[in-house]
């Protein structure tokens, strides 16, 4: 494609004045909850630790320095954003611009708007609720009333595979997965990526229209904490929200313990260089903000490309975003 054709804006002046009046939308809701909005650096000295996540680097030269030092651009405002709980801001939230390297497609973009909230003294059960009902007056114009669903992890994979994968061992989650899904993998791939595969191809389209699915294995805890559920097992205390089938948004019970903290930036890199990815240096920021005292909160972090996608049905991400990132 030309370069000439390129200069043009990617979603049309309707979708942007949409898109705009959806960001108002967003601010009364907030504002009417008094939730404080802000705005932390998009440029940092440490990118995610996050194995499946891959960070933008950018090099930052001061003047008359004679080598540079290498900083990323935010995945995500997560880090910051506790910093600022932790030195007493209460509840919080913003829209960010976040980056990931090698996400481009229908639903992805390198770089997207993240809207990210933290409520203090919430569990998980009030949070999702919140999203319910923020994501009920943003969608209702196309989708009318959403009925609510709320799964377990276990509870959705035994609805569509009539398995438990808490109870299965890693041998029979892979046999699973081979038995419902065409896919060539090294036969040391971890657990997860086959949990992560029959959740994708098998169980995220059977979900019902709007879908909170909640309390997932431990290994898959990223920033949550970890409890005992009523049947006696750990689970993190984490939910994602799917519309459709499309995924919304990741909320955690947030991780409020520096010394747990630093022990899962370990075990991130752990699993990054098995992957091949090279390790990310622990935030030391976020520890020490940890070490002070975070309040207790639960925080979600949700994509305001796909609400718009949804909202106004749209099937590509480019069409409700001003200048989509072409690969050409």
């Amino acid at each position: 494609m030309s370069t000439e054709l390129l200069w043009q804006p990617s979603a049309d002046l309707a979708m942007l004045q949409a898109r705009a009046q959806v960001l108002a939308q967003v601010r009364s809701f907030f504002a009417a909850r008094r939730v404080l909005e802000v705005d932390t650096p998009v440029l940092s000295h440490h990118g995610v630790s996050d194995p499946h996540i891959d960070s933008i680097s950018a090099d930052f030269i001061p003047h008359g320095a004679s080598q540079a030092h290498t900083m990323f651009l935010m995945s995500s405002p997560e880090y910051a954003m506790k910093r600022l709980l932790a030195a007493g801001s209460g509840c919080i939230y913003q829209f960010a611009k976040a980056f990931r390297n090698g996400e481009a497609g229908r639903r992805h973009n390198p770089e997207f708007t993240m809207l990210e909230w933290y409520r203090v003294g919430f569990d998980l059960e009030q949070l999702m609720d919140e999203v319910a009902q923020l994501l009920g007056q943003l969608l209702a114009p196309r989708l009318g009333q959403l009925q609510w669903h709320y799964l377990t992890y276990v509870q959705a994979f035994e609805r569509v595979l009539g398995v438990n994968p808490m109870l299965m061992d890693d041998q029979a989650i892979q046999t699973l997965a081979l038995q419902h899904v065409e896919i060539a993998l090294p036969a040391d791939t971890r657990r997860e990526t086959w949990l992560d595969i029959l959740m994708s191809h098998c169980v995220e389209p059977a979900l019902p229209t709007a879908c909170f699915v909640y309390n997932y294995p431990p290994s898959q805890a990223a920033l949550a904490t970890i409890k005992q559920d009523a049947t006696g097992h750990l689970v993190a205390r984490r939910f994602e929200v799917y519309v459709e089938g499309l995924e919304l948004a990741n909320g955690y019970h947030e991780l409020d313990d520096g010394e747990e903290q630093a022990q899962r930036f370990a075990d991130d890199n752990h699993v990054r260089m098995q992957l091949g990815k090279p390790p990310m240096p622990a935030d030391q920021r976020l520890i020490h903000a940890l070490h002070a005292g975070m309040p207790a909160c639960a925080g979600v972090a949700m994509g305001l490309e796909r609400i718009l996608m949804l909202a106004y049905d749209k099937q590509d991400i480019a069409e409700v975003m001003a200048f989509n990132h072409p690969l050409a």
